[in-house]
């Protein structure tokens, strides 16, 4: 089986999902498109490919089994600075977006994104003064996500020791974790 010529000018994408289905219909659709997509399942896959065909754009989900995007994000730049990196999430935090952010990724994403979202952010250059404010405070239940995310975050994905900083159990923290973020 012989694969199908490439131009050098077609832009490698390196897609990074845990989600099966989601990675191979957002591959074909970035396909359609014209990117050359690589896609992984997990950092370990991502890696050894991002080696073999250096890619000038990453999408990479935030979380990727029991494993985080965000080392990702710190590997692929080392590779090369240059690359573009959106990163992906169904659990969006402000502290996740920030650490994503300050790691080197162009822009950060909540699921379901759909393809021309994300080419688009892989294009911004800058940020945009003019986005809209929210016109309503987060929620109690919210700011309590955004700060579990945020001592999770600080404690490098340990649960036992984000939960004795919480002063919670590590079940309570477990089942809290296990559940979507509350919209805002």
């Amino acid at each position: 089986m012989s694969t199908p010529e490439i131009s050098l000018e077609t832009p490698r994408l390196l897609l990074v999902d845990d989600d099966e289905i989601f990675r191979a219909v957002l591959a074909r659709a970035l396909e359609r498109r014209g990117f050359q997509v690589q896609a992984a399942d997990s950092p370990a896959q991502a890696l050894p490919l991002a080696r073999q065909y250096p890619p000038r754009y990453a999408v990479v989900d935030l979380r990727l089994g029991d494993e985080s995007g965000l080392g990702l994000i710190e590997a692929l730049h080392a590779l090369n600075p240059q690359t573009r990196i959106v990163m992906l999430t169904g659990y969006a935090s402000i502290a996740t977006a920030v650490e994503a952010i300050k790691l080197g990724a162009v822009h950060y994403l909540t699921k379901p994104a759909d393809p021309e979202e994300i080419i688009t952010a892989l294009g911004r250059i800058s940020g945009d003064a003019d986005i809209p404010l929210a016109a309503n405070p987060p929620s109690v239940d919210r700011l309590e996500w955004e700060h579990i995310q945020k001592v999770l975050n600080q404690h490098q994905g340990n649960i036992s020791a984000t939960a004795r900083a919480l002063k919670m159990h590590r079940r309570t923290l477990q089942r809290k974790l296990a559940k979507r973020p509350v919209r805002e």
